[in-house]
């Protein structure tokens, strides 16, 4: 007997607002006289300033351990009523609201890509750092957009010019085009600024690889 895959129609792609919850264009981090870019930028430096190799290998070791606690998917998300993320100039809304809006837009405009829908409903879980039960680290080492460390820090990252006062800037180690790794190494191999993505990246590998 042959099964012919069944599609499903979407009924029209989804169909994005044309400004942000604030009234101000999306992803627009220059508009210094809105108050909400003024916390994002105070996050982005604190951010920039703290996010260190030494840094982010005590992250990894202290949450490869995986002992915070054990829960579904959902009751995770139900978690995410409480978090609200600085870093984002669009958005002041429970980050549980993000998920689920980005999943039915994922539906709407893939509705056979299920890995899709799921991908989009789980890629912020990680910001449950923020809360006790996870360890209540602040905002800045949690949330925002993440970027290679151990080498010198691209000045295509938001609000690079806060790396003066980071102090990976001045070791020779870390302050190259390459720094510490091989040209052409492969992402697997860099070590990325510690938060949810990296937490969530983790946490979706086999838990024997961490024993």
């Amino acid at each position: 007997m042959q099964v012919e895959e069944v599609k499903v129609e979407s009924k029209g792609a989804f169909e994005a607002p044309k400004i942000n919850a604030f009234g101000q264009t999306f992803r627009d981090y220059t508009n210094v006289e809105s108050e909400r870019q003024k916390s994002v930028q105070e996050f982005y430096r604190l951010n920039h300033i703290s996010q260190s190799v030494d840094f982010v290998k005590k992250m990894r070791e202290e949450y490869t351990k995986f002992n915070k606690t054990e829960m579904s998917i959902w009751e995770c998300c139900e978690l995410l009523n409480q978090v609200v993320d600085e870093s984002d100039p669009d958005l002041d809304e429970p980050q549980i609201q993000h998920l689920l809006q980005s999943a039915e837009a994922a539906r709407k405009d893939y509705p056979n890509e299920d890995w899709l829908h799921l991908t989009a409903l789980i890629h912020d879980l990680g910001k449950v750092l923020c809360l006790p039960s996870f360890g209540g680290l602040p905002q800045w080492a949690v949330v925002g957009d993440t970027f290679p460390v151990g080498c010198a820090f691209d000045e295509s990252i938001v609000h690079h010019k806060y790396f003066k006062d980071n102090s990976d800037i001045n070791n020779p180690d870390y302050n190259t085009k390459n720094g510490i790794y091989q040209e052409g190494c492969g992402l697997d191999k860099v070590i990325m600024s510690w938060g949810h993505d990296e937490y969530m990246y983790l946490v979706s590998w086999p838990q024997i690889l961490f024993d």
